[in-house]
């Protein structure tokens, strides 16, 4: 049996965050403690462990196996612990310092992050919000761990996790501007002579959204040509506006980058495809006052849905502030998950 009275328990805390930042110097910063600190720690805990827990590979340090495994579950633990104290204490946005985790892809970091960062600035103004990715969210063991306050991606079946819908999001063709073969529209003719990019999101594996896309195509008897395998939105613009290349993505994340390179939106040649975006947090935070102001800056700014207009042509592409498929997705949440925050 350990007896956790001869352990310091602040060596958990310093490793966890050690592990996170895979840097002495990264961890040091975040913690507001000196370098030489954070170093005599993680000696400590490997004293402790019996494991080297962090070893230097390059200008960083890279987790042992063991040190793998036990993250997520020091995550965790030490939410819960987080959660606890937090519990306890009055808690007052306005003077809130809170650091709050919104894990997302990055159509929604350039889509929704900025509009999300600005309210939440104004309701807790001293918090901070950190952005970090799917690929984070999936190695750090998920909204389980402990580490994340909130997620915004498709909807993940999972019964320890609570749900919210924001918004029904269509797919929409990318090609820079003077494409030599795409017109306004994607057609079925131009549709097999074209080489398009495709984009892997978590851990640069296909998922969901490149799984509905594939389905709804091949629906119609077509089947893309990829040429280019990339792990975001904004390198498949990126690609587009340099080549020949077709990128599809969602509209809002397409607008948003459409403003900043030579490319343009064009319609789809199958109908009514979009990706249906919502909000989830695991039943653990549920009750934390801070992620659920979170929670409601995100809900009450994202479900606004300003009209939008982007490029296609010669002619104007309006999204009406409400559309069928959003109403739709609201309808169903009422049945599935009672919004309760």
């Amino acid at each position: 049996m350990v007896n956790l009275s001869t352990i310091d328990l602040n060596l958990l805390h310093v490793l966890a965050v050690a592990l996170e930042e895979r840097s002495a110097t990264r961890a040091a910063r975040r913690l507001g403690v000196t370098q030489s600190a954070v170093s005599n720690a993680l000696a400590r805990a490997r004293e402790l462990l019996g494991d080297p827990l962090l070893v230097r590979d390059g200008r960083g340090m890279a987790p042992t196996p063991a040190a793998e495994e036990l993250l997520p579950e020091l995550a965790a633990a030490m939410g819960q612990l987080r959660s606890m104290i937090e519990h306890r204490r009055a808690f007052d946005p306005l003077t809130s310092t809170r650091e709050l985790t919104l894990a997302c892809a990055d159509n929604s970091q350039i889509a929704d992050v900025p509009p999300v960062a600005a309210a939440l600035a104004r309701e807790m103004p001293l918090a901070r919000l950190r952005v970090v990715s799917i690929d984070y969210l999936v190695a750090s063991g998920g909204l389980s761990a402990g580490g994340i306050d909130a997620a915004i991606g498709m909807r993940k079946r999972d019964p320890a996790l609570r749900v919210a819908p924001l918004y029904r999001d269509p797919t929409v063709g990318v090609v820079r501007r003077d494409h030599p073969i795409v017109g306004k529209r994607l057609t079925r003719g131009t549709f097999p002579r074209l080489g398009f990019i495709d984009v892997h999101i978590p851990l640069g594996r296909p998922g969901q959204g490149h799984a509905l896309v594939e389905q709804a195509f091949r629906a119609q008897g077509l089947v893309r040509r990829i040429a280019l395998v990339v792990p975001g939105f904004a390198a498949a613009a990126m690609a587009a506006a340099g080549s020949d290349l077709v990128a599809f993505m969602p509209r809002r994340v397409a607008v948003a980058l459409g403003s900043h390179l030579p490319v343009r939106l064009v319609e789809l040649p199958v109908a009514d495809l979009g990706h249906e975006m919502w909000l989830a947090w695991h039943e653990r935070t549920h009750k934390d006052p801070a992620g659920a102001c979170l929670r409601r800056v995100i809900l009450e700014t994202l479900r606004a849905e300003p009209t939008v207009r982007a490029v296609v042509g010669h002619a104007q592409l309006v999204t009406p502030p409400r559309q069928r498929g959003v109403e739709s997705l609201h309808g169903r949440a009422k049945q599935l998950d009672p919004l309760d925050l």
